[in-house]
């Protein structure tokens, strides 16, 4: 569990009221469906919360300000976070600064000889992540663990048709109850073909990822949790091979955040491309979404990491975080994706230098 600081467990409130503030106005503008009436409901909550322990004021936030943070895996000290907090608090220590988002995942079910359970909504979790005074960044997938690209169980058509309902009522019933605001990630990268909710893998047919989302998201309103940011979450597609993101667009009232994932591969064997520079990953699909599909809405980086392989990695941490608050203006948040996956060197601190201009990067004022 979180271990004592003097951080106030009310900053997270805070400092959602500073990334929504900057999308409400446009927003509102643009739509004045759920999505948005539940951003403007999230930011009047925080401010309702905003006041520091100790009878501190509280000072402004800068114009602009990015989130930052991390979803952290076992490579640190063996336990996983938020089930334990000492990874999280060790990062922080290494790069001198904390973070405002944390990052974990879990889908619908996970199964095992034939026999499936759900997961039930994490309270305990996001409350750890909440006292460590961070903001909750959760992903959650309609699918069960293990995964793979083909579960007949867990087609985009069952959402649809609510099997899952019961499951997805109490799991929403559950939020409303816990009752603060956190980031919702649903069933991301919906425009590649490697999970079981894309169309055209698993029985899937076109049109209905939106009307899964939609059905998720509706079945949230009638129960009244408002509390969840829907963040809707393509990978970068900068070589135009991926799914239209127009067709996979829930719409304007259904989404509050958009998002990116990308990683730079470079050229290590487990998954070879090229040397990639955040430009060449992101620029592409960053355009397209701010400025055709959804303009008036804020943007977090989901996930991104890069090797070490193929180039400097330490030159490229400080490039990104340097060029992100130059020329993407519209990035309000960024999560590290701290973890060794299938032989690939995401970690921040898979090196000194890495390490070292990351620190250098979140320096910056607008990092928070």
């Amino acid at each position: 569990m979180a271990q004592a600081r003097f951080r106030s467990i009310l900053l997270p409130a805070l400092l959602l009221a500073f990334a929504l503030s900057w999308g409400t106005a446009a927003g509102l503008a643009e739509a004045k469906g759920v999505g948005k009436g539940r951003e403007q409901l999230s930011f009047q909550r925080s401010l309702g919360k905003s006041k520091a322990k100790g009878g501190k004021a509280n000072r402004p936030a800068p114009r602009r300000s990015i989130l930052w943070g991390a979803l952290i895996h076992e490579q640190i000290n063996g336990e996983q976070v938020p089930w334990h907090m000492g990874a999280a608090t060790w990062l922080e220590q290494a790069l001198g600064k904390e973070m405002s988002l944390i990052h974990f995942m879990a889908p619908f079910s996970h199964c095992e000889d034939g026999e499936c359970s759900h997961y039930e909504f994490p309270a305990r979790e996001l409350q750890t992540i909440r006292n460590h005074g961070a903001i909750p960044f959760f992903s959650w997938s309609s699918q069960s663990i293990p995964s793979s690209e083909v579960q007949p169980d867990y087609q985009l058509s069952d959402v649809i048709s609510g099997r899952y309902d019961g499951f997805i009522r109490e799991w929403a019933r559950d939020a409303k109850e816990w009752g603060k605001p956190f980031y919702l990630r649903f069933n991301w990268e919906m425009n590649g073909d490697w999970f079981p909710w894309h169309e055209g893998v698993n029985g899937n047919r076109p049109g209905e990822y939106v009307r899964a989302w939609r059905h998720v998201h509706d079945i949230f309103d009638a129960i009244g949790a408002t509390n969840p940011i829907w963040v809707w979450c393509p990978n970068v597609d900068f070589e135009d091979s991926l799914r239209d993101l127009s067709s996979v667009y829930p719409g304007h009232s259904y989404v509050e955040w958009t998002c990116l994932d990308g990683y730079n591969s470079g050229t290590n064997p487990n998954k070879k491309d090229r040397w990639r520079s955040f430009d060449q990953l992101y620029e592409r699909t960053y355009r397209e979404i701010v400025e055709e599909i959804a303009p008036a809405k804020p943007m977090v980086i989901g996930e991104i990491g890069s090797t070490e392989q193929g180039g400097s990695k330490a030159q490229w941490i400080a490039d990104t975080l340097q060029t992100i608050p130059r020329n993407y203006p519209k990035i309000r948040g960024l999560v590290w994706f701290d973890k060794f996956e299938n032989g690939m060197d995401w970690p921040i601190e898979t090196s000194d230098s890495a390490l070292d201009a990351f620190a250098r990067g979140i320096a910056r004022p607008i990092y928070r």
